[in-house]
């Protein structure tokens, strides 16, 4: 059986998936019932690095960088082509009835935020790793990174990963229109309005020369409705222009992402509004025009302006305590981005980021956030040396995943959600390499770095990686940080193991051969014994079932010689929560926690027949 066929079969089968989606490295189950999950049975699935239940019945596999892959093979399994996706009306049905806490709101806010933003990983992590290789060119000097006057072929290369980071509003107003159910083009449509030459002419200048010959020219601003005025102490320009009377403030879109994620949760109340308003028949014209038409306005003259007074007011505040309290900043942002990660709560900070490298042209974030990086790393190869050690095959191959994916992909969630949550004696060890490579960042910072630009920074948005380090500037301060964090966490994980000495003796007597443990008494009552002749009679009868075994602890495997004599109906009403068909003549019975004594009572009802 593949790796997505014991997959699916292992979350309680086609039936009980109600929609799936992945990130960069994990599958996103959404179940009808996540409570007939096991576990440890999916964490012992070839190429699964672990698995994160969560609340809502919603349940994370862990596969690394292959999850696409991955993905594409489930939904091609012949099981899953049968399953009848959920209409919207049961969707609104089903989240309505589930309770996700007294926080709910939260939860859906911050998970707005990931879904905006994680679709985007794989090209952000591609335009960082371009933008690192012209920091290498740069360190040994085959041209200036930061020259305003370099050769085309050099411009070319900054516009291979600069695009990314331009165009990133029209990329999140897609995938948050998206997320709130509304025409993801139409979202793009809008925030691209605002990026057009077009748009950006209305604050342009123009020359023109003082008389024919002289090579003297005026500078003036292109519109008279435009008017600029300059900031003496920051050495900026802003410009209005008066657009039907009204004064619209010019601002540069490119690289913003505040924007785009305020404009579309107020477009998914429009364009809500307007499917109410128009029938069926005409939605799809004047549902986008009535949309476009108040939407492209109300950005360009409100939501842009608070997007962005909102993220440099923020950004402000963050760059007063890098610039006043540098240590207290490079210890605060690696000891919190550990808690603020697997709750999907730190795509605020790297929103940030963004508007930092967008406003400043730098950013101070990314240096501290690469010290937790690094602990995180450290404290993943030890446990692959204790792996190592111990001849722990499905450990070493999880967490040799996990390096790689960190190591040069600066993605942290696999080992993370693979290993360090599993074992609660990592975390603790992990905070020491955060905190002692954030005082080193912090004190290196505090004594050679000088001027109104504290501490390490950066020009563009990286993936905090092996790969990235030249992109990070002092980079002698930043690479000497990142290597005390990976090297602290390392040692105080070996010194002290990963796991208690119960999780030890436990993996010890898993390890061990199956014929050495004792064998297992399992009693079988009336009411096991009745349930299993009804499920029997219902595959087919005492016949039709070759083989009867019990697997993980909530499900019955049964092979039958002739698939459609099962009559899943009846095995339902017989009591049976789902019976799953995972391949030809396999059946999974998902049975409860008395599995065992199920497949006991139909073994002896077919005894004649089971080999």
């Amino acid at each position: 059986m593949s790796t997505a066929s014991e997959i699916v079969a292992a979350v309680g089968g086609p039936e009980n998936i109600q929609s799936l989606t992945h990130c960069a490295t994990r599958l996103r189950f959404e179940l009808v019932d996540g409570s007939v999950v096991d576990t440890a049975t999916v964490e012992s699935i070839n190429g699964v690095m672990g698995a994160v239940p969560q609340s809502g019945d919603r349940y994370q596999v862990i596969i690394g960088g292959a999850v696409d892959t991955v993905f594409n093979e489930i939904n091609s399994l012949p099981e899953m082509s049968s399953r009848k996706p959920m209409s919207d009306a049961d969707v609104k049905a089903a989240a309505r009835s589930k309770a996700r806490g007294k926080v709910a709101w939260l939860d859906n806010f911050f998970e707005y935020l990931s879904d905006s933003f994680r679709p985007l990983l794989g090209v952000l992590l591609g335009a960082s790793l371009i933008l690192a290789f012209a920091a290498v060119l740069d360190a040994f000097g085959v041209f200036d990174f930061q020259s305003e006057t370099k050769a085309a072929q050099w411009v070319f290369l900054d516009a291979m990963w600069r695009g990314v980071f331009y165009f990133l509003p029209i990329a999140v107003a897609y995938n948050a229109s998206k997320k709130l159910d509304v025409d993801p083009w139409l979202g793009a449509v809008i925030m691209g309005a605002l990026m057009t030459p077009n748009f950006i002419s209305l604050g342009s200048k123009a020359y023109t020369e003082t008389s024919e010959g002289s090579g003297l020219f005026t500078e003036a601003l292109k519109f008279a409705e435009t008017t600029c005025v300059k900031n003496p102490t920051l050495g900026t320009e802003s410009c209005t222009v008066n657009i039907f009377g009204l004064p619209l403030q010019l601002n540069d879109y490119g690289g913003q992402v505040f924007v785009p994620l305020i404009m579309a949760a107020v477009l998914a109340l429009v364009y809500r509004f307007w499917k109410r308003i128009f029938p069926e028949n005409v939605q799809m014209v004047f549902v986008p025009f009535c949309s476009m038409v108040i939407m492209i306005p109300l950005t360009a003259f409100l939501l842009g302006p608070i997007g962005i007074w909102a993220g440099s007011g923020i950004g402000d505040g963050l760059s007063w305590l890098n610039g006043h309290a540098p240590i207290v900043f490079a210890i605060l942002i690696p000891m919190i981005y550990p808690f603020l990660v697997p709750l999907g709560l730190h795509w605020p900070l790297n929103a940030l980021m963004l508007l930092n490298i967008d406003n400043l042209g730098y950013d101070f974030i990314q240096g501290p956030m690469g010290v937790w990086n690094f602990a995180c790393f450290g404290a993943t190869a030890a446990v692959l040396v204790l792996a190592f050690r111990d001849k722990d095959a499905t450990m070493k191959q999880t967490a040799s995943g996990a390096l790689i994916a960190g190591l040069f992909g600066g993605i942290s969630e696999p080992s993370l959600y693979g290993i360090h949550l599993r074992f609660k004696r990592i975390y603790p060890r992990m905070l020491i390499g955060c905190f002692v490579g954030g005082v080193t960042i912090g004190l290196l910072s505090t004594f050679f770095t000088e001027g109104d630009v504290r501490g390490v920074t950066t020009g563009a948005f990286a993936f905090t990686s092996l790969l990235t380090i030249p992109v990070f500037s002092p980079m002698w301060i930043y690479a000497i940080s990142v290597v005390v964090s990976f090297t602290v966490a390392l040692f105080a994980v070996l010194i002290s193991d990963y796991r208690t000495p119960e999780e030890k003796a436990a993996a010890r007597r898993a390890a061990e051969p199956a014929e050495a443990a004792e064998p297992r008494v399992i009693v079988v009552g009336d009411v096991e014994t009745n349930q299993a002749k009804q499920w029997v009679t219902a595959l087919g009868g005492e016949g039709n079932v070759r083989s009867i075994e019990a697997i993980a602890e909530t499900r019955v495997r049964v092979e039958v010689a002739d698939d459609s004599k099962v009559d899943v109906d009846a095995l339902k009403r017989a009591g049976l929560a789902a019976a799953v068909k995972v391949g030809d003549g396999v059946w999974h019975l998902v049975a409860g926690l008395e599995a065992a004594q199920y497949a006991e009572g139909m073994r002896r009802r077919v005894a004649s027949s089971v080999s």
